[in-house]
């Protein structure tokens, strides 16, 4: 049990970009030409339908349109910052996820899914207290509704404030996708190499 003097974790995470968006929906003919990008991050798993809001209590954090929409979409030159608290029990929960779904917003009709993926607790902190404070840069394949391979991936970056209870933490799926950007090499769900201190 935690004591009440135990530091509250806090998750940045920035969402950076996304590479290779395709709008595959049956209603294209619904969408603006260009794709408007935007997307939503959660702790859970809400419905795919779901995930833009939320009636159970919970926070669903949500970034502006990319200021350049499209299949290669941006999110500002910094990216899109958000502080989102964390239970430590997130990091002793088997299962505990981020959660992202991208959309693309539409005139008619309202948003459209075009994928999701997740950021498993191993993701962010490793058990180290020295992870603590790092910031790690990963980008996830995207998944479709129904958890096949999607089109495209999101680049973002995680840094834990605080350190979780002593505990085994989670690891991180061991079929993960890997996918080489440019300029660097990293596997899908899993930091870089490259780490930074703030």
């Amino acid at each position: 049990m935690l004591g009440k003097s135990s530091q509250p974790l806090i998750l940045e995470i920035t969402i950076i970009s996304a590479q290779g968006i395709k709008n595959t929906t049956r209603a294209k003919a619904l969408f603006s030409r260009r794709l408007m990008p935007f997307i939503t991050i959660t702790t859970f798993s809400p419905p795919p339908r779901k995930s833009i809001s939320c009636s159970n209590g919970c926070r669903v954090y949500r970034t502006e349109v990319a200021e350049r929409g499209g299949a290669d979409p941006t999110w500002g030159g910094g990216g899109a910052l958000f502080q989102i608290p964390l239970h430590p029990t997130f990091f002793v929960e088997r299962f505990s996820c981020i959660h992202l779904h991208l959309f693309t917003k539409r005139l008619i009709l309202g948003p459209a899914p075009l994928g999701w993926c997740q950021i498993p607790a191993a993701d962010i902190f490793d058990g180290s207290p020295a992870a603590a404070g790092v910031l790690h840069h990963l980008s996830y394949r995207l998944r479709d509704r129904d958890g096949t391979r999607g089109h495209g991936i999101v680049n973002i970056a995680v840094k834990l404030t605080g350190i979780p209870p002593r505990t085994s933490c989670p690891q991180p799926p061991a079929n993960a996708d890997v996918k080489p950007l440019v300029g660097m090499t990293t596997a899908i769900g899993i930091p870089l190499s490259r780490k930074f201190v703030i």
